[in-house]
């Protein structure tokens, strides 16, 4: 007999089931530090709800200029917005907008708590999304990167400050107003992930939205990158939790408690 402390921890049946996420929405605003941050885990799930035919914007903070070793930062911008703007597309994303801020060195503030308040009152989303912004990708010793985050963090704190008229009033000219109306923060690939998607469907959409980044992943390792399998690997085990082939994690912040 197999004792209980000797059952591997991968067993499925140690993992807890995942919660399926609210869909009752029509807008959202996927606010992320650099191109291909929503590829690592969430594009299936954004082609998910462009087919259910919701509205949704990207904002990326920086243009990834710093991303690519090889490639000076001007020449790398320009590559790494194209590429972005071409996975957006295949996944039923129309609005690319970039912020400009320096790639590598974020800083969690005023000042981006600031830009990130200025884009949420003038998109007026019901949910927001971002990647994973906890210390490690996996709970344990595989450490996130400073610009997530700085990102992760700022977006939290710029839902508040958007909706509060005496936050950044500078802001409300030209028609602009104060919103207060995101109910949700959902940060996609978060080790304390607790809700989940399924992207069986368009888990194909997903790995041609990251292939899309072309140019970036051929600078990565020694080029030998494969989206589909990395992706396969990520979103087969969440599937296991929720019952279906593949899944996209998150972990839920609510703002429709206050």
């Amino acid at each position: 007999m197999v004792r209980t402390e000797e059952v591997p921890m991968t067993d499925p049946t140690d993992v807890p089931a995942l919660e399926p996420l609210d869909e009752q929405w029509q807008r959202a605003l996927a606010i992320v530090a650099h191109p291909d941050d929503l590829e690592f885990g969430a594009a299936s799930a954004v082609a998910r709800w462009t087919g259910q035919g919701k509205q949704i914007a990207y904002c990326l903070v920086t243009s990834g200029e710093a991303g690519i070793d090889g490639m000076p930062p001007e020449r790398a911008r320009a590559v790494r917005e194209a590429e972005q703007r071409e996975s957006a597309a295949l996944v039923g994303v129309d609005t690319v907008e970039f912020l400009g801020l320096p790639d590598g060195i974020l800083e969690y503030g005023v000042p981006l708590r600031r830009e990130l308040a200025g884009v949420i009152r003038r998109h007026r989303p019901e949910i927001v999304l971002t990647t994973n912004f906890r210390d490690t990708w996996d709970g344990g010793y595989a450490l996130n990167q400073a610009d997530h985050i700085a990102t992760g963090r700022a977006v939290l704190d710029a839902v508040r400050d958007a909706g509060n008229r005496w936050v950044f009033p500078e802001q409300l000219v030209d028609g602009v107003q104060p919103w207060n109306g995101v109910r949700q923060v959902w940060a996609a690939a978060s080790p304390l992930a607790a809700h989940g998607v399924d992207v069986t469907d368009t888990f194909d959409k997903g790995v041609a939205s990251l292939r899309a980044h072309h140019v970036y992943l051929t600078g990565l390792g020694d080029g030998s990158f494969d989206a589909e399998e990395f992706l396969e690997g990520l979103n087969r085990p969440v599937g296991t939790r929720l019952g279906v082939r593949y899944g996209a994690a998150f972990e839920v912040f609510r703002f429709d408690l206050w």
